[in-house]
């Protein structure tokens, strides 16, 4: 039934241009047969619609004339923001429709909840006008004094980053450190105001003299960009604790409650760096380290025959086809996920080695292939 599926939170509309006449079946089937096995089963269509994730999948056309075909696609999710952009990202590599050359451009990607949230504002605008119309003068001093207490303070600019911030910044001892301005919003809407946002992989210089000055707490997205920014907090900045969001959530949708539970279970800094040198590294050939190094963000394969010689670099969205073409092939490191795929193809073709920056949790552990993680072999 619809109603146990995940909510909409975001839509991601996109235009294509097609060199040919095509039909709205043929855009459909290009979107599902070119992305497919791109970034494995956790960011596959097919798989994310059957869990409800994403959900149906429109095609617009708007024109066929000149033998071209022009419209949009719309694809609305329930995914998290990284993953929503990958998949936005995914749409726009799709370069044929059918038999025809195609070329596909994100427009833009709506947040429904903030849709909803302006048309709510707007319509407690026109409720809260009529009301007062109707409200005897005592009554409305009251009103009016009820909500001064219960006006929430307003998010100021922090810094020359003007980086969003609570106002309790400057007077507080301790700080709190979230990703972005969302997250600042959500905390001072419960109560919390020594609240500042980092808006970015890239720690701000302000962030790092506030961490010199007061004891700092990282409250971070229970994601893998989290994850991210985590490592480069713990880098350049003095934190003392870290606390996450709930495993898959974003600090923005947070309850009061949810809020509290995580803050009150933060976890010391120290406690995190002893669990990472206790957490056993396996050693490879330096060759491979510097590659897995090199190729973080960038979406890339590179492969080894069992001399540690380079013999091929390309985009982890050819990975799967070329290692049935390639031979010789002793070690192959990806910025990607390793699928049930990937595996299979690897076993075929006697691969030793599949190091990559995730293994998918579906995938069985084969026999005569070593299966890796970057987080294995590098600090």
């Amino acid at each position: 039934m619809t109603s146990s599926l995940p909510a909409i939170k975001y839509v991601i509309r996109a235009k294509f241009e097609v060199d040919g006449l095509v039909e709205k079946p043929d855009v459909i089937g290009a979107v599902f047969g070119q992305t497919e096995g791109l970034f494995g089963a956790e960011l596959d269509l097919r798989e994310l619609q059957k869990s409800g994730r994403i959900g149906r999948i429109e095609v617009e056309i708007t024109s066929q004339k000149d033998n071209k075909t022009m419209g949009t696609i719309i694809i609305p999710t329930s995914l998290d923001k990284v993953s929503t952009a990958i998949i936005a990202a995914s749409i726009e590599s799709i370069d044929r429709v059918g038999p025809f050359a195609a070329h596909i451009l994100l427009e833009r990607i709506e947040d429904v909840r903030e849709t909803k949230r302006k048309a709510i504002i707007e319509r407690a605008k026109e409720i809260l006008h009529k009301w007062s119309l109707e409200m005897v003068p005592e009554t409305e001093e009251i009103f009016r004094e009820v909500a001064e207490i219960l006006r929430a303070p307003k998010i100021r600019e922090y810094g020359p980053e003007k980086l969003p911030a609570g106002p309790e910044v400057d007077s507080a001892k301790e700080i709190i450190i979230v990703e972005g301005r969302a997250d600042v919003i959500n905390l001072v809407k419960h109560g919390i105001y020594n609240v500042i946002a980092l808006e970015g992989v890239k720690i701000p210089e302000t962030i790092i003299k506030l961490t010199r000055e007061k004891e700092a707490t990282a409250f971070l997205d229970g994601d893998h960009g989290g994850d991210l920014i985590l490592k480069e907090l713990l880098q350049v900045a003095n934190i003392k604790y870290v606390a996450r969001a709930p495993k898959g959530k974003e600090v923005e949708d947070l309850t009061a409650r949810e809020i509290e539970v995580a803050l009150q279970n933060k976890v010391p800094v120290g406690e995190i760096i002893e669990r990472r040198k206790k957490r056993k590294k396996v050693l490879v050939p330096k060759e491979i380290v510097e590659v897995a190094e090199s190729l973080r963000g960038t979406f890339e394969a590179v492969l080894f025959n069992e001399k540690m010689e380079q013999i091929g670099r390309l985009p982890v969205s050819e990975l799967a086809d070329k290692l049935k073409e390639i031979e010789g092939v002793n070690t192959v490191v990806f910025d990607g996920i390793i699928t049930q795929r990937l595996v299979d193809i690897a076993s075929d073709k006697n691969i030793k080695y599949l190091i990559a920056a995730r293994i998918s949790e579906i995938v069985k552990q084969p026999l005569g292939v070593n299966l890796l993680t970057f987080d294995d072999i590098l600090d």
